[in-house]
Parts: structure tokens; C-alpha cells; sequence
């Protein structure tokens, strides 16, 4: 089943931060707890844990890009897995953005 990895909250403050930099590439596997990505606060640079193991199917995010607090930033599914990448980011997105 694949799940959508959300750009975490960093600090108290952090309503946004920059992703720097995808230490696990697409396609490649990843196991919880490995660094996925490194991202930028106002205050520091911090690697971001991966809260699944799996293959990183795909990064919804470019190197860059300054990004909300809780918006899907990867997913992580398994090799080969049929996934609606659309409809699962809707979901994610319908579950952790404020209306």
C-alpha cells in the first residue's frame, strides 16, 4: 500500500520550509527512519527521516521549492505497485490541510 510522506513540522514556529535536497532518489528503496531529504527552516537545515520503508515511488516536490507544513511531499509504495497518484495525494491532502 503506498504512503504519502508529508513535510513535517520542525519547530514550534515552522509553518514552511524549503526542500533542499532528495537524499533517496525515485525508484530507489528507502527503510524507515533513513534520511529521504534534507530541508531548510528559518532557523536550521534538518534531514528528514522516512516514516516507511519501501521503494520512494515518487517525489511530488522539487529540490527547491519552499513548501507548507503537513503538504505531501513523496510517496512510498512498493516496486512495481499501481498507484493513483492523483487520488492519493487528493486524499492526503483532503486529510492534513486546513479548509
Amino acid at each position: 500500500m503506498a504512503e504519502i510522506v508529508s513535510m513535517p513540522k520542525l519547530g514550534f514556529d515552522m509553518a514552511e520550509g524549503t526542500l533542499l535536497r532528495w537524499v533517496v532518489s525515485e525508484d530507489e528503496e528507502v527503510q524507515k527512519g533513513q534520511i529521504l531529504a534534507e530541508i531548510e527552516t528559518d532557523k536550521a537545515t534538518v534531514e528528514v527521516e522516512s516514516t516507511y520503508s519501501g521503494v520512494v515511488r515518487r517525489h511530488l516536490v522539487e529540490e527547491g521549492a519552499i513548501v507548507p507544513v503537513s503538504t505531501p511531499i513523496a510517496v512510498i509504495g512498493e516496486a512495481g505497485e499501481e498507484i493513483d497518484f492523483e487520488q492519493l495525494v487528493g486524499e492526503s491532502s483532503d486529510q492534513v490541510l486546513p479548509t
